[in-house]
């Protein structure tokens, strides 16, 4: 029971987050399954069958808060999807001794990826309005659904850096046409985990302990996205993912340690270019923003 609780409590959190920043429910998920001996095959296939509940309740969400570019979401996608499916039957195939610390190398680049882009760069706001074209969201898409199945995540932390990056789509329908795509990307992963491995691994109860978590925190992810700062959630985040994979392939506790300090230095760096950049920044009206349908 406490291992049910503990995983509903991730869950939570972990879409609380992903919600609000775009990111990390995968990631997060997977490694804590890692951390409880699961392996890398189940684990990912666990994370995707419960993404299959939260990513269309998050949707949901973002789309009734106005967050959602539907074009976007079609265009990143149906590739992501396809790339998942095939990212899906490569783990599945790979052996728990190789799976494991390759998962773990996945997973320790795109969180290293993520707390510095968000630590140093924080985002572009000079390309607003502009136009996404298909020819760079189709192969983004086709990588990002690739490297979320065969890592267990990063969708998110692959797709919505690069669109953050590009500074096009306000920050918060990046996230939220992420977030909503990302249902497509989930259940395709979730149909080549179960044609290769069948039943074999994946424990229902987990699933459905990961999905009643992130469900209760998919709408007020959405509700949060448009007031809390990604820069110190980007950098928060990047770190909890670099200190818990860098466990699998560090032996060395001095360089462990050594990890920790890095991520609490690019936090309080995150945490003091905000508030600058808050100080910075000339005062504007609150944008009103009512929800779509109503």
């Amino acid at each position: 029971m406490r291992t049910l609780i503990l995983l509903a409590l991730a869950g939570l959190g972990a879409q609380l987050v992903d919600g609000s920043l775009g990111m990390a429910y995968g990631v997060t998920s997977t490694t804590l399954l890692l951390a409880l001996g699961t392996s890398p095959a189940a684990a990912s296939a666990t994370v995707h069958l419960a993404e299959i509940g939260t990513t269309l309740m998050s949707g949901a969400a973002h789309w009734r808060f106005g967050n959602v570019d539907w074009k976007v979401v079609v265009r990143i996608g149906v590739p992501g999807a396809v790339g998942a499916f095939l990212g899906a039957t490569v783990l599945s195939r790979l052996s728990t001794g190789v799976a494991k610390p390759v998962m773990s190398v996945i997973l320790l680049g795109l969180g290293v990826y993520v707390m510095t882009r968000f630590t140093f760069r924080g985002l572009p706001k000079d390309r607003l309005g502009r136009p996404l074209r298909r020819r760079f969201l189709a192969p983004l898409g086709l990588v990002a659904g690739f490297l979320d199945a065969t890592g267990g995540g990063g969708w998110g932390p692959v797709g919505t850096p690069a669109l953050l990056a590009g500074g096009r789509m306000e920050p918060r329908k990046v996230i939220g046409s992420i977030d909503t795509s990302e249902f497509l990307v989930a259940v395709a992963a979730s149909l080549g985990f179960l044609l290769s491995l069948g039943s074999q691994g994946v424990d229902v109860v987990w699933v459905a302990a990961f999905l009643l978590g992130g469900m209760v925190a998919a709408p007020l992810a959405a509700w949060l996205v448009r007031l809390l700062p990604p820069r110190v959630l980007g950098s928060a985040v990047g770190g909890v993912i670099v200190v818990t994979n860098a466990r699998t392939l560090v032996s060395d506790d001095l360089l462990y340690g050594a990890l920790y300090a890095l991520w609490a230095a690019a936090l309080a760096y995150s945490v003091r270019a905000h508030l600058k950049e808050g100080k910075a920044a000339p005062a504007e009206p609150a944008e009103e923003r009512q929800p779509v349908g109503t």
